[in-house]
């Protein structure tokens, strides 16, 4: 026991953008798609029962969209990301809120699933030069 309090320790530094697509826009847009198709479909729909499973499904992958673009914006982007790309706060906040209560989660408007997927592609288009530059 105590050997292993006095072991030498050995220091470790990683940066956190795993191969494993871990940090990927492209995980936030598949939801934000799904949530477009699902307005699509329950629209086009007479069956309620089928439009009220739609709703719980569509608002699930909006709190996924929002879920991914949270973990993007607090872990992957980095301060010197937030210097250099100053629209990024906003991008991801105005995107957060398309998925949210405003946006995609509490209302069925197909105008505001394709506002979400070109914030999240703006935020794509960003992620994709930082990592050039990586």
């Amino acid at each position: 026991m105590l050997s292993r309090l006095f072991a030498p320790t050995v220091e470790v530094s990683a940066h956190c953008d795993l191969p494993c697509g871990v940090y990927d826009p492209a995980q936030a847009r598949i939801e934000a798609e799904s949530v477009k198709a699902i307005i699509e479909k329950a629209a086009a729909s007479d069956d309620q029962e089928f439009k009220i499973r739609s709703i719980i499904i569509k608002e699930q992958r909006s709190e996924l969209v929002k879920h991914h673009l949270w973990v993007l914006w607090t872990d992957y982007f980095k301060a010197p990301h937030f210097e250099k790309y100053p629209e990024l706060h906003t991008l991801f906040n105005e995107a957060t809120k398309l998925a949210g209560a405003a946006g995609t989660k509490g209302t069925s408007d197909v105008a505001k699933a394709d506002e979400l997927l070109a914030k999240i592609d703006k935020i794509a288009e960003i992620f994709a030069e930082t990592k050039k530059a990586s």
